[in-house]
This record gives C-alpha cells, structure tokens and sequence, in this order.
C-alpha cells in the first residue's frame, strides 16, 4: 500500500521566520482543507528506562512559548513526564501529505491558566476530568457511569465544577520543529527549525 505524493514543494524560501507563524499558516490550510480535527496531534512520552508510549490528544493552544495540552496528571504520560519531561508532538496532515513534528522539554501549565480553560470546557467534559482515574484500571463501565452520575447530581448543569487539583495543562517548549512535505518518488521535504540562543536555524534533512 503506496501512495505517490504529487503536492508542491516546501523549500526555504517558503518558510516564515520562526516555526510557530509558519505552523500557524499550516494549521490554518489544514483546517480549510478539511482536515477532521487539524490540532489532533501525537503525543509521545518515555518512562525513566526510556520505554516510549504515544496516544493521540487535542492541542488546546499555542504561542511563542510552546503547545499546550491538558489530561490527568496521574495519567500514564502524566507519570512519565514526571520523570523524564520531554515529549515529541506529531501533527499528521495526511490528507495533505504533511506530518509536523515538535520535540523538547515540557513543563505544567500554571494553575490560573489551566482554570481559564477548565472553565471553557463542556460541562460534562468538567464531570469526566473528575470521573476518570485516567490510566488506572477499572472494574467495569458501569463503575464510571455511577461516578459521572453522582458528580452530575453533586454539580447540576449551570453550577461550576471546581477544577480538579489532579488535572491540568502541559506546555511543549519546542527545541526542534520539522515540517514535512510529501514529494514524489519518496524525495520529500524536511525543513527543521532548531532552537539557538533566541533564534531558530534551519536545517534541511535528508527524507
């Protein structure tokens, strides 16, 4: 199962300044283009022995400081990050044969930011942060169904649900950000951003 990639190139000429404005310009044509859920990204974290694991999350924001996402901090990538804080984001634009890809250090996410967004979430989606024990085993669906039930009941619709202290967000700092452009005969275009002093350089790698 092979597809040839017919799409234009990406070559340095083409490139913004710094990796977020041009992230900005690729996420935005991946969105017009149709792209179910464009800040579905890939979120790969590794444990102190280096034993990698990944799972799919929504980008929740973006700036000059990094990418942020949010989840149970006992969750398994929340462990993970506890020991060894660094994670790779894959953004995979298949539909437009491009993939971005952002590695470096993570922190969390301050209180008061992480409660600014809570706070925009759906009101089921608060009842779910505190139902789920994310990560840890569970006896069965219908013990999660009776922990969603009785926080509805404790938080009705319209009364706001307090921001569980085991939940939050983490902010990637990018060191490296490659973008990623599919090109015909598996010559593709690799353009990363590599982190230096307060600027970025850019390095063209090999596909």
């Amino acid at each position: 199962m092979r597809k040839h990639y017919q799409h234009e190139g990406l070559s340095e000429g083409d490139l913004a300044a710094d990796p977020v404005t041009q992230f900005t310009t690729w996420f935005h044509e991946a969105d017009e283009a149709g792209v179910a859920e464009p800040n579905a990204m890939v979120v790969s974290t590794a444990d102190a022995a280096g034993r990698p694991s990944s799972r799919t999350v929504l980008l929740k924001g973006y700036d000059l400081r990094g990418f942020v996402f949010y989840t149970n901090y006992g969750s398994r990538k929340g462990a993970e990050l506890a020991v060894n804080p660094w994670a790779s984001l894959l953004f995979p634009w298949i539909e437009l044969a491009r993939q971005v890809i952002v590695c470096g250090r993570v922190e969390k996410v301050g209180r008061d930011e992480t409660a600014a967004y809570f706070r925009t979430r759906p009101h089921g989606s608060q009842l779910g942060a505190w139902a789920s024990e994310q990560s840890s085993p569970v006896a069965g669906r219908e013990v999660l169904e009776q922990r969603y039930a009785d926080l509805a009941a404790r938080y009705p619709e319209g009364e706001g649900v307090p921001v569980p202290p085991f939940w939050g967000g983490y902010r990637v700092v990018p060191e490296t950000v490659e973008f990623w452009q599919g090109r015909e005969n598996r010559l593709h275009d690799r353009l990363i951003f590599v982190a230096e002093g307060d600027g970025w350089r850019v390095e063209r790698l090999c596909p």
